[in-house]
């Protein structure tokens, strides 16, 4: 950390010549970047810091700045009350989105870029008069009563509160009844009201002539006309996911291959609308990131260009735990005269729900950065996280953002989701909603494979039994929010008997399962309670077995041979669990049968209630109750082929997180085809990297089919390509470096930095272990920052990797460091992503789970297609664009030439030394 004395320089601050200036604090900027800090005080004096120094002044000063979390971070220093910018800009411009830089914020309000440190810390200045100006002009896009919730955030301590009050012309002393009413946003949110169910969907196909006829109406629709013909092409071909299917099992599938630069986001888009018109039913278009979810929504507006329009055709859908919860955020603004602390970030969150599109915390009017600002348990904490709605006993609900969100997708012509909420709707079998799509379009299908992995595996481990005692029991002690079951359903037993005997059954046996603290129990070898007493047997096992046991990475062991104690632990757990589960299932049942014993006279609220709590309880708990019951059965028996089961310590930084029995499928598509053949007409599945590239077509396409579930279907599925129309050899280089010792990371370290050196910025780092990536960010960020390249890390910077990539997009010269699982959120046209570096080979990690499955899909030719689609996966965020170019390196000279198909065809795999690939990047970046 530099600690060098402060050196002073003088500094033109801006004159006071408009009048949000006298409103401003008389206080200096602080700005750093790696190489040091740079203070401009109140009187226009400029002081150059060391990170120490710096540190100092923001602890003991209230500074004006632009991110305080991350700047905390930077200093290493505890988080120091300042005056914000982006706090105001949250307060001012809600549900609205920039780069958390001095430079987003000049780019978004319009002011001119800063050229250094002084510049941005003018800009700051700048930014602060044009918010506290906007305020006074009374340009609040929101509405609502501002200064009151501004008083109460300066009541816990706000820096901003009394300029923001006077730019609202009101006075410090706002009257507490004023303020509380002020919070409470929720009552002027607009309400949704229940409208008849719609009737099923037509079966009218879409011919290839209307999809090419809608493609080309969109086209004109938009800023760029420009058509292409391989996009219709693949709008045509897309178009038979739309045909009426000939047999009830089987859908009409289609696999589309589109390169990059196609256009298939407007080419399927084409058939699904008209479709979606023709029919009068929804499409579902399910996407594995929220950018291309963004861009699905952005592209729609060609079609919809009405707002009022648009809300009534495009819908955002993903799952509950996504959504800001009413209930939640008025229970935490009701304890803010108790947890003033809390007044700051709960004033921003009101604010920002006041203005929100959708109530989605990951949506694209949610900043990344916000819940930094706030803090966890003030923003995504407030979201449903762990099913405790209580559904139409709530007074929010007839302004629920979910509720109102499911009701506009049983109406929309196009519903944009998530992988993981379509799994789990299929996995729970129609259990999270009442009608399920008969058309989907699963666009980045190339991740179908692990999003079914997800959805249809099973960890009894004490995570997820916890999580079940607490969904169960509610909190129990402390300062948690959690709603029990008994609190969820206590008015809704009616005058069965039964079931609250059965809910008190649920209540006394649910305590078997691990309570608050049971990781520390373990550690002292004192577990409480069969749950606990069975995981206990299982850490150690795996670590008396375990060949890496000292790793500091997950650990897991096969099931067999199991010992004795592991049976009789395991017998106990069984037991236990089938007291839990029997009044579980029992309840369930009974309260189900209120449906339909009392149909006369239920109320719509009551009725509507019962068929939610039936559908949580089923998918929270007697599903998986029943699932870890079968797991604990197959323990000393032969595991069914099609599963893999093994026990597992997970680990992070040398801790125990997790520990248990885990149950995966070999070929987690299998089920998913079942559950969506029930149900579905019509599948297209599309990505630019669906097929492998051995080089032979037929086995290629047969791996398509094998990671989306085609090959489950009984009719096989339509193919189509279309070749990206971009000149990769004239416009990529790819070079393979061949003396870097990839084992030695000040080499490797070495050779990033003289590659983000060649390229001047604008490099993309990935690395197969965050370990690798934090030990080169550890030597590269100074030097970098030196030579005027900004240096972004994953796992070092404390951002969301949204965020990083927003920076990083914004910032011409700045360079990414992430996992090699960033490369799918990476979506950068330009120079901003130029050269693209792999640490080494990305093979698969050898554990069980892939043993099993490269033992089931052509052993090493399984390791080839998933390395290969890894590295396909990531050259193409090279070229976005007609006229970007860029360079990808991998530093593995161990790299075989078999996975070379994973290149385009005519690009050259060069095998070079380091100087000559930073001596070619350097050349062809500059022609």
């Amino acid at each position: 950390m530099s600690s060098s004395a402060p050196t002073r320089t003088g500094a033109t601050r801006p004159a006071p010549t408009q009048q949000p200036r006298l409103l401003m604090p008389d206080t200096a900027v602080l700005v750093t970047d790696a190489r040091g800090a740079l203070l401009v005080t109140a009187d226009g004096e400029v002081e150059e810091l060391g990170f120490r120094e710096a540190a100092k002044r923001a602890v003991s000063e209230r500074l004006i700045v632009c991110h305080a979390a991350a700047l905390a971070r930077r200093l290493e220093c505890p988080p120091f009350p300042s005056f914000d910018l982006l706090e105001l800009f949250a307060f001012t411009l809600p549900a609205e989105w920039c780069v958390p830089t001095a430079r987003g914020l000049a780019r978004r309000l319009s002011l001119p870029e800063p050229k250094d440190k002084v510049g941005e810390a003018m800009t700051l200045l700048a930014a602060a008069e044009l918010l506290l100006g906007l305020l006074m002009r009374r340009q609040d896009p929101v509405g609502g009563d501002a200064a009151g919730i501004a008083h109460l955030m300066g009541r816990g301590g706000w820096s901003w509160a009394p300029a923001v009050l006077a730019a609202l012309g009101e006075p410090v002393g706002v009257a507490e009844s004023r303020a509380t009413r002020a919070i409470s946003i929720w009552r002027h949110l607009p309400e949704w009201s229940e409208e008849a169910p719609p009737p099923p969907p037509g079966t009218q196909p879409v011919t290839s002539a209307e999809a090419r006829e809608r493609l080309h109406q969109l086209l004109m629709a938009g800023h760029e006309a420009e058509e292409r013909p391989q996009q219709a092409d693949y709008s045509s071909a897309a178009a038979a996911a739309f045909a009426p299917r000939e047999r009830s099992d089987a859908p009409m599938m289609v696999l589309a291959e589109a390169g990059t630069g196609v256009g298939k986001t407007l080419g399927y888009l084409a058939p699904a609308t008209l479709w979606a018109e023709k029919n009068g039913g929804a499409v579902w278009v399910s996407t594995y990131t929220r950018n291309l979810q963004h861009q699905i929504d952005g592209e729609l507006d060609r079609l919809y260009p009405g707002a009022e329009e648009k809300s009534a055709k495009v819908v955002i859908r993903k799952g509950r735990e996504n959504y800001l919860c009413l209930l939640n955020l008025e229970e935490a603004a009701r304890a803010i005269p108790t947890r003033l602390q809390d007044a700051r970030g709960i004033g921003l969150m009101a604010r920002w729900a006041s203005a929100t599109r959708d109530g989605d915390l990951s949506g694209s009017d949610f900043p990344g950065w916000l819940a930094d600002l706030v803090g966890i348990s003030r923003s995504h904490a407030l979201a449903d996280r762990r099913g405790e709605c209580i559904f139409s006993a709530c007074q929010h609900y007839n302004r629920c953002f979910i509720e109102r969100s499911i009701r506009q997708a049983r109406h929309a012509r196009v519903v944009v989701a998530n992988h993981a909420l379509v799994m789990v709707q299929a996995a729970m079998g129609g259990l999270e909603e009442r009608d399920l799509p008969s058309r989907y379009v699963f666009d980045e299908g190339h991740h179908l494979f692990e999003a079914a992995d997800s959805a249809f595996a099973g960890h009894l481990t004490g995570l997820e039994t916890a999580e079940l005692r607490r969904w169960l029991l509610g909190a129990e002690g402390g300062r948690s929010r959690a709603r029990g079951l008994k609190r969820r359903v206590e008015d809704l037993m009616g005058e069965d008997a039964s079931l609250p005997e059965r809910l008190e059954e649920i209540m006394a046996f649910a305590r078997v399962l691990p309570g608050e603290g049971w990781q520390q129990r373990l550690g002292q070898q004192n577990p409480v309670g069969e749950m606990e007493q069975f995981l206990a047997v299982v850490r150690e096992l795996v670590y008396s077995r375990a060949s890496a046991k000292d790793s500091p990475y997950s650990l897991e062991i096969p099931t067999d041979p199991v010992t004795d104690e592991l049976m009789e632990r395991a017998g106990r757990l069984d037991e236990a669990l089938a007291r839990v589960l029997t009044p579980l299932a029992e309840f369930t049942r009974r309260l189900g049968n209120r449906l339909v014993d009392e149909a006369e006279t239920l109320e719509t609220g009551i009725r509507q209630r019962i068929e939610a709590v039936v559908r949580s309880l089923e998918r929270r708990a007697v599903v998986p109750l029943r699932g870890w019951r079968q797991m604990l059965d197959a323990l000393g028996h032969t595991t069914p082929p099609v599963l893999v089961d093994w026990l597992g310590v997970e680990r992070n930084g040398g801790s125990d997180l997790d520990i248990g029995l885990y149950r995966h499928w070999v070929d987690p598509t299998q089920p998913f085809m079942e559950a969506m053949s029930a149900h579905a007409h019509g599948l297209l599945v599309t990505s630019a990297t669906l097929t492998d590239g051995t080089g032979d077509v037929e086995d290629d396409w047969q791996a398509a089919e094998a990671r989306t579930g085609a090959s489950h279907l009984p009719m096989p599925a339509l193919r189509a390509a279309v070749p990206s129309p971009y000149d990769y050899p004239a416009r990529t280089r790819v070079f393979v470096v061949g003396d870097v010792r990839k084992d030695d990371l000040d080499q490797v370290a070495g050779a990033y930095r003289a590659l983000f050196e060649a390229s001047g910025g604008g490099g993309l780092g990935l690395f197969t272990a965050i370990s690798r990536l934090r030990a080169v960010h550890q030597r590269i960020a100074q030097p970098l920052e030196q030579a005027g390249l900004p240096l972004l890390a994953q796992h070092v910077d404390g951002l969301d990797i949204g965020t990083l990539i927003d920076i990083f997009r914004a910032e011409e010269n700045a360079c990414l460091l992430g996992t090699d699982a960033v490369r799918d959120g990476v979506d950068v046209p330009g120079r901003s992503l130029r050269l693209i570096c792999f640490d080494r080979v990305p093979w698969p990690r050898p554990d069980i789970l892939h043993k099993a499955r490269r033992e089931a899909f052509g052993k090493k030719r399984y390791d080839d297609m998933i390395t290969r689609l890894r590295l396909k996966q990531a050259f193409g965020r090279l070229v976005r664009r007609q006229d970007d170019q860029g360079v990808f390196v991998l530093l593995d000279p161990m790299m075989p030439s078999r996975l070379a198909g994973a290149f385009p065809p005519g690009v050259e795999v060069q095998r070079v030394g380091l100087a000559e690939a930073v001596a070619q990047t350097k050349e062809f970046l500059a022609g």
